[in-house]
């Protein structure tokens, strides 16, 4: 009940103090195959507590498609052996005007209520002595959304990530969220 009671007291408010996701120290002693058949295994449990028939043939694949979904579509940035290459180039051409991406497409969960959050992330810097290919951003905010989330983080993590790969302070990121289930 402690969780309960917490939520009680402190109301619906979700601060985070740390941009890192917060993750366990045993988060990635298991396989993928084996976190698959725990989630799937209480995945179950919770549809029969909800009372759902799991020999209906609609529903009895459920489990197992929402633990795989979990670990290698929806949450696949917890791991960070499959953080993108963030592959940068000298600057050539000694272009010191803003480079934007534009529009690229979020799609996350809130961690608190798992619930969608989408929407699109514009990234922009100006470069100095390095650049980097656009579809390497696109694959950044992909990973760093692919997990539980808030938007505050996520634009933190993403800013980050790009100024020490760039070597510079001049990088934004915005994060527009169309729709923000969690706040339901």
């Amino acid at each position: 009940m402690k969780d309960k009671e917490q939520i009680d007291i402190e109301g619906d408010n979700h601060f985070s103090s740390n941009i890192k996701t917060p993750l366990r120290a045993d988060a990635f002693d298991k396989s993928d195959d084996e976190k698959i058949k725990n989630i799937q295994h209480h995945f179950k449990m919770i549809m029969e507590e909800m009372g759902l028939d799991l020999t209906d043939d609609s529903l009895s694949g459920t489990p197992y498609r929402v633990a795989k979904m979990y670990i290698k579509e929806l949450f696949y940035g917890l791991n960070p052996a499959n953080k993108p290459k963030l592959s940068v180039f000298d600057n050539k051409y000694g272009y010191k005007k803003m480079l934007i991406e534009q529009n690229i497409t979020i799609d996350s969960a809130c961690e608190h209520h798992f619930l969608p959050i989408v929407g699109f992330a514009n990234v922009a810097y100006i470069p100095k002595d390095k650049v980097i290919g656009l579809s390497k951003i696109n694959r950044l905010v992909d990973y760093y959304a692919r997990r539980p989330q808030v938007q505050e983080r996520l634009v933190l993590q993403i800013l980050n990530d790009l100024q020490e790969v760039l070597d510079t302070q001049d990088v934004i990121c915005l994060s527009n969220s169309k729709t923000p289930l969690c706040f339901l």
